[in-house]
């Protein structure tokens, strides 16, 4: 077959005498539409095969190595079932497809985690008015997508966009910001006069005495968001320190030669929100 053609003329360009030294193919703009197994190259890394007519990825079953995949400009429609055991893949083009179904697609993707740059572009899901923050949301390893680098602003919508829950911890005060409101008081400042909310817990709460008992249901929703956070605020935000003074603490070799009991150490803490 013409495939098997291209295969034995690129072994002998290369000088490849056994399969097992094969790391590179390069089969790109040789008209196939099939292509056999290439499970032999096992530790194939880089494989070139656009610009081609292939409708099917099943002869890549076996090619865990992969790291670099150029399918570009091929007549692929679907790619579910074909890709997702390419672990190590950093490098794909699919640009120049056909492409329909962007979640099954980005689905097929998901676990490779060391995969930098991806192509999509001109294919049919790529017309999807979300495409490219879908793309950034279920893929975060992707730094180059479609020739553009992926800036942080994006990765903020596409979690806004995609799990806006999420994002509203990211920007609660476990993370740095403060709550608008403070718990139980006036408010103070000239910007707002207007007294706290009162924080409306869950039924299942309202007769718990203690946190051990708040952490036990710390999953029952909430009717109003910011009542999350004032919680969250008020059972994660307690701080503690403590300080000696080991001047004053015997070591082992004087307890050993004073022969003297140790009485309670002085130990001073501190406890503040």
């Amino acid at each position: 077959t013409v495939c098997c053609q291209a295969l034995e003329k690129q072994l002998k360009i290369c000088g490849f005498k056994r399969n097992v030294d094969v790391l590179v193919l390069y089969l790109a703009g040789q008209g196939l539409r099939i292509v056999p197994s290439l499970s032999q190259f096992r530790r194939l890394r880089y494989l070139w095969i656009n610009n081609n007519k292939i409708q099917d990825l099943t002869f890549l079953i076996k090619n865990y190595c992969l790291t670099e995949l150029y399918l570009n400009n091929n007549e692929l429609t679907d790619i579910s079932g074909a890709l997702k055991h390419l672990c190590a893949l950093q490098i794909l083009l699919l640009h120049n497809n056909q492409l329909k179904k962007l979640g099954k697609t980005v689905k097929e993707l998901k676990g490779m985690i060391s995969l930098q740059t991806l192509n999509l572009f001109h294919n049919p899901l790529a017309q999807d008015p979300e495409y490219r923050l879908y793309v950034i949301y279920f893929l975060p390893s992707v730094q180059l997508l479609d020739r553009k680098s992926v800036t942080q602003k994006e990765r903020e919508s596409a979690l806004d966009l995609y799990n806006h829950e999420r994002c509203s911890v990211m920007q609660s005060i476990a993370f740095g910001k403060r709550v608008n409101t403070p718990l139980g008081t006036t408010v103070g400042s000239s910007r707002c006069t207007q007294p706290a909310r009162r924080l409306m817990m869950p039924s299942v709460w309202k007769h718990s005495d203690n946190a051990h008992s708040l952490c036990s249901f710390c999953r029952v929703p909430f009717e109003n968001p910011e009542d999350a956070i004032l919680l969250r605020a008020m059972t994660r935000s307690l701080m503690e320190f403590s300080s000696v003074d080991w001047n004053k603490i015997a070591t082992c070799q004087e307890r050993r030669l004073e022969n003297k009991e140790e009485g309670p150490h002085e130990k001073l803490t501190i406890q503040f929100r």
